[in-house]
């Protein structure tokens, strides 16, 4: 698309030309890693190295971030005809989607503050802490930090915004592949930092442990038994044989 008037070229570079190199390096960097580190595709658990905190932080995280991303895409993907076609007026909405938001936001950032509390003093979890561990720490925590300070400060501290008129109609545009940046240049500044931080975490996803959050371990379903046998002569009928003896 052609900027209008009301349009400058930044806008146009951060709402028409970000989103699709995000979502170009998040798609061919998925295959690419899949391609070539399938081994590297893991959260690289740290669990036997330190559990107490782990327990805690780790569900408040994982359930804070998958209400965050439901709450996100209720808000982005549905149209908001849609909700008051069947009864939900505007201000229940408003009033839902803060509380749960608010209530989302806070439990993720608490669940990921101990995270990283624990990689950062617990010795061993630290020292199997990569450069790109902490690259992804920052951009989630500046991501999540944003999210919940444009939903306070714009629905809670103050008057209330709309972002089903602005930011919801631009989302849809982008895979419409006709993006209209005139709708974020009018979003409230924490708005549009958050979906700025929101684009460069989609970017760097693909190359960070995230990776294996769209992934199932399905395969346990339908793999074998893992038979295990003693070695221990006693304990059979046979004699061991030749290589398999006790030494």
């Amino acid at each position: 698309m052609t900027p209008d008037s009301d349009t400058d070229a930044l806008d146009v570079v951060l709402w028409v030309v970000l989103p699709y190199i995000a979502l170009s390096l998040f798609a061919v960097g998925h295959v690419w890693r899949y391609r070539y580190d399938k081994f590297g595709w893991t959260t690289r658990s740290s669990q036997l190295y330190e559990s107490r905190l782990l327990r805690i932080g780790s569900p408040l995280f994982h359930f804070g971030v998958l209400a965050v991303v439901l709450g996100h895409m209720g808000g982005l993907v549905i149209p908001k005809g849609w909700t008051e076609a069947i009864g939900v007026s505007e201000h229940s909405y408003h009033v839902m989607a803060t509380l749960l938001g608010t209530v989302a936001g806070v439990s993720t950032l608490a669940g990921l503050a101990i995270l990283v509390y624990r990689r950062r003093t617990v010795g061993s979890v630290f020292s199997a802490t990569t450069r790109n561990d902490k690259l992804m720490y920052v951009m989630l925590t500046l991501t999540l930090a944003l999210g919940l300070s444009a939903t306070v400060v714009s629905n809670i501290i103050g008057g209330g915004y709309d972002y089903r008129t602005t930011i919801s109609p631009w989302f849809r545009s982008v895979f419409y592949l006709y993006p209209d940046p005139a709708l974020m240049a009018g979003a409230p500044l924490l708005f549009r930092l958050h979906a700025l931080s929101a684009l460069l975490l989609f970017g760097v996803w693909p190359f960070t442990r995230l990776v294996h959050m769209l992934t199932a371990p399905l395969g346990y379903l339908t793999r074998p038994y893992i038979v295990y046998r003693s070695r221990d002569a006693q304990l059979g009928s046979r004699a061991p044989r030749r290589g398999w003896e006790r030494t």
